[in-house]
C-alpha cells in the first residue's frame, strides 16, 4: 500500500552517513511515487512517449531515481552527516518484447546487445569526474519487489563505492600484498581444479557456486582473463559473457517447476584509480531454497550480518549443473 503525499510534500534526496557501520544510506522519498506492477499499461513497450519505435535496447533515465545529476542540498543536522545524492540512475530496457519471462529467453546476440549498450554507457559515464562507481544490476521476480515486469535491468552511477565491493577491494588488496597474486584468480583456479561447484563453462568464462555461498543458488561468473572493468572487455569476451549468462539464468529459471526470482549484479573496480589486484565478476543470487520457498535474510542475516546456508553449495551446484546441461542449449 502506497503512502499518500500530503499537501506540504517536500522532496528529499540525500546521502545519510551511518556512523555505526561506516556506510552511506541513499534516501529518496520520490521512489514511492513510481508505478507498481500496472496491469493496463507498460511504459517500456514500443510506442510509448519514452520509447518510440525501431530499437533493440534502450537506456532511459529513471523517472524515480535514488540519485540526481542536480541534487537538492541535503538537510542540516546537529549530529549526523549528510551529502548530496549526486549521480544518475538508468533503466536498461533489454528488448521490445514484453511477454518473455526472462532475459535468458532471448538469444545470445540479443543479450550481447544489452551488454554492449551497458558497456558504452559506462564508457560515457567514466568521463564524469564525480562518477566513482558504475553499478549494473538486474532484479527478477515480483517476490523480491520488481515494480515493472517488462524485461529490464538498471544502472546506478554512484558518488561512492558500494560497501560490499569495498570489502572485496580491501580483502583482495590485502591478499595481493601478502602473496603477490590475485585472490579471485586463485579462487577461479581452485574451483576449476575441484570442479564440484562449477555449473557452466565457455571459452573465456567460468560459472560456479562459491564455497562460501550466502544465497541458495548463488552463482559467480568470472572471466578467465584478469580484467578489472566492463569497459576493458573486447567484443569476443563480451559475446562470450552473454553466452554464459544465458546458460546460468536458464538453469536458474528451470531448476524448479516455477521460475526462480533472482538478483544479478556486476562487481567491478571503481571508475577512478588503479586496482590491478581486483577481478571483475558477476554475482547472481537465486532466491529459492526449494520450489516456491524463498530464502529470507532474516534475524541472523539482517540483524547479525552473517548468512546461514540450509543445504550445501556442492548439492546446489550439482542440481544447477544438471539443469544447465539438460535444458539450456544455446
Amino acid at each position: 500500500m502506497k503512502m499518500v503525499r500530503s499537501m506540504n510534500y517536500k522532496r528529499v534526496q540525500e546521502l545519510r552517513w551511518d556512523p555505526t557501520l561506516g556506510e552511506w544510506v541513499m534516501v529518496s522519498n520520490i521512489r514511492d511515487l513510481r508505478p507498481w506492477q500496472p496491469q493496463d499499461f507498460c511504459p517500456f513497450c514500443p510506442g510509448t512517449p519514452e520509447t518510440g519505435f525501431g530499437w533493440d535496447i534502450l537506456i532511459l533515465r529513471n523517472k524515480f531515481p535514488m540519485l540526481n545529476e542536480e541534487p537538492i542540498p541535503p538537510g542540516k543536522y546537529k549530529f549526523y552527516s549528510t551529502a548530496p545524492s549526486y549521480g544518475r540512475c538508468y533503466v536498461v530496457v533489454e528488448t521490445p518484447k514484453h511477454d518473455i519471462d526472462d532475459i535468458s529467453d532471448l538469444d545470445v546476440t540479443e543479450i550481447y546487445k544489452v551488454f554492449k549498450g551497458v558497456k558504452r554507457k559506462q564508457e560515457d559515464e567514466m568521463r564524469d569526474p564525480k562518477a566513482i562507481y558504475f553499478l549494473f544490476f538486474r532484479n527478477k521476480g515480483k517476490e523480491i519487489g520488481v515494480s515493472l515486469t517488462h524485461p529490464h535491468s538498471q544502472i546506478y552511477v554512484l558518488p561512492f563505492i558500494p560497501v560490499k565491493v569495498l570489502r572485496e577491494l580491501i580483502n583482495s588488496n590485502r591478499y595481493y600484498s601478502k602473496k603477490k597474486q590475485c585472490l579471485f584468480c586463485d579462487i577461479v583456479n581452485i574451483e576449476k581444479e575441484y570442479g564440484e561447484r562449477v555449473v557452466a563453462n565457455t571459452d573465456y568464462w567460468i560459472a560456479f557456486i562459491p564455497f562460501y555461498a550466502h544465497w541458495p543458488f548463488e552463482v559467480h561468473i568470472y572471466p578467465l582473463t584478469h580484467i578489472q572493468l566492463l569497459s576493458q572487455l573486447n567484443t569476443e569476451l563480451t559475446k562470450d559473457m552473454a553466452r554464459i549468462v544465458k546458460k546460468v539464468l536458464c538453469g536458474i529459471k528451470n531448476i524448479f517447476e516455477k521460475p526462480m526470482p533472482y538478483m544479478m549484479v556486476l562487481h567491478q573496480a571503481p571508475l577512478k584509480g588503479i586496482y590491478t589486484f581486483y577481478h571483475m565478476h558477476i554475482e547472481i543470487y537465486g532466491m529459492y531454497r526449494m520450489v516456491g520457498k524463498l530464502k529470507y535474510a532474516a534475524g541472523m542475516e539482517t540483524g547479525g550480518g552473517n548468512f546461514t546456508y540450509d543445504s550445501t553449495p556442492e548439492e546446489a551446484a550439482h542440481m544447477l549443473r544438471n539443469t544447465v546441461e539438460i535444458k539450456c542449449k544455446e
